[in-house]
């Protein structure tokens, strides 16, 4: 398979790059394999590798339903982050900022991981203050995050409207420098170059249909390319987890699939420099390395399984990018797309054995799933490959909503389209 430096890039574009090999086999399904990964998006994709790496299961295979990139982790808005509250949340995504720190260099494959920052704009004192114990929580566990005001809100990102006419006026904002955004389909392939290199088999076009159960045990899966067999299955396909959880005789699960727009303008000049989020609202927006401006809000408050919203979710998501950036309104909008989001209950993930013998479950993750990835795959080949959970996934459990645990982030209660 391809080898990735920079020379081998100066030598192939001398050449016309004719020599460039395919990044990841195109693998056939065998038989039977120790492990089977059900989704070959970035948490999938990430869990093979990690099962391989860390815990020298080189048998195992990945099973997508179509080509490797084309489901959530191509259809987001590539932050990445770990300024969360909860020490649940705080620890785990910490861990996954950690892992995209070193990641390029990991999978010898550039995710063009930038850490351009992450503000979280206030628009009141009340703001400031919730902003200020967010702040200090992360500070307390050891994670970076600084409380700024107006005047440094201003050098960061010149364009934001601080004036006092704003229809929402900037008291400040908390800023974590070390979060940013990474490029969301190199990343799929980064990990699918990676796992293949360990031996890992990736089997795109393969929908299960079905799943293989032998005395109450789940024992394969039922793809249109065959029957495939191992010793634990693990399932990882995000807004479509309750779908494929039917087909294994699991109803009932604490989550709701709601679509999720995102937005992409032409091309203009340099002019947000870190990623902004909307604290009146719920938008957030960054500048492509390209230049266009990518943008998203809340979800479409509707359950579907859709890949694509409605003109009103796009006229608010706009309302609120122009509340901020006023100088933007002539911009055109070149794409829109939308992505399938498994809200939980309580907003936070769910990586746990089960509920199944011989099945492992990985969904939940609202709108966190993209920055999670790295962390998502290691936690998840660990809870695969010991039976057990990681230290750092301990708490994102089935149970805890039965139990009343909840690990509840955003504070608004059990609604999933709040989270």
């Amino acid at each position: 398979m391809a080898e990735y430096s920079a020379l081998r890039v100066i030598t192939e574009g001398l050449r016309g790059n004719r020599g460039w090999k395919p990044a990841w086999r195109k693998a056939e399904p065998k038989p039977r394999y120790d492990v089977i990964v059900v989704g070959g998006g970035g948490h999938g994709l990430a869990t093979a590798y990690y099962l391989a790496k860390n815990h020298g299961l080189r048998h195992v295979a990945v099973v997508e339903a179509g080509p490797i990139g084309l489901g959530n982790v191509g259809r987001n808005t590539t932050i990445v982050r770990s300024n969360y509250l909860l020490p649940e949340n705080h620890d785990f995504y910490e861990w996954s900022l950690k892992l995209w720190e070193g990641l390029s260099h990991e999978l010898n494959y550039n995710v063009m991981f930038s850490q351009r920052g992450v503000l979280n704009l206030a628009h009141s004192p009340e703001q400031m203050d919730v902003a200020a114990e967010r702040g200090n929580a992360m500070r307390l566990a050891g994670i970076d995050a600084d409380l700024i005001g107006r005047d440094e809100v201003a050098q960061l990102c010149p364009g934001i409207d601080l004036s006092e006419e704003a229809r929402f006026p900037v008291a400040g904002g908390l800023i974590q420098r070390r979060a940013g955004t990474a490029r969301h389909d190199a990343v799929a392939w980064g990990y699918a170059h990676a796992a293949d290199r360990l031996g890992v088999d990736i089997i795109e076009n393969a929908p299960v249909t079905d799943f293989i159960t032998e005395g109450g045990t789940i024992t394969g899966v039922v793809t249109p390319r065959g029957e495939i067999r191992a010793d634990k299955v693990g399932v990882a396909v995000a807004g479509m987890t309750s779908e494929v959880m039917r087909m294994a005789g699991v109803e009932g699960l604490p989550i709701e699939s709601h679509v999720l727009q995102a937005f992409v303008s032409e091309p203009v000049k340099p002019l947000v420099h870190c990623v902004v989020t909307y604290g009146a609202g719920h938008m957030y927006v960054s500048q492509s390395d390209k230049g266009g401006l990518v943008f998203g809000g809340s979800l479409d408050f509707y359950n579907s399984y859709a890949r694509r919203g409605n003109l009103a979710n796009v006229h608010d998501t706009v309302s609120e990018l122009l509340a901020i950036f006023p100088n933007v309104a002539r911009i055109k909008l070149l794409r829109s797309w939308g992505g399938i989001m498994d809200m939980s209950m309580d907003g936070s993930p769910i990586i746990t054995p089960g509920p199944l013998p011989g099945l492992y479950l990985n969904c939940g993750w609202c709108y966190g799933g993209f920055k999670a990835t790295p962390a998502s795959g290691w936690c998840f080949a660990h809870t695969i490959a010991r039976d057990e959970p990681h230290a750092l996934n301990a708490g994102f459990t089935l149970s805890r909503f039965a139990e009343g645990r909840h690990i509840d982030e955003a504070g608004t209660g059990a609604v999933p389209g709040l989270h």
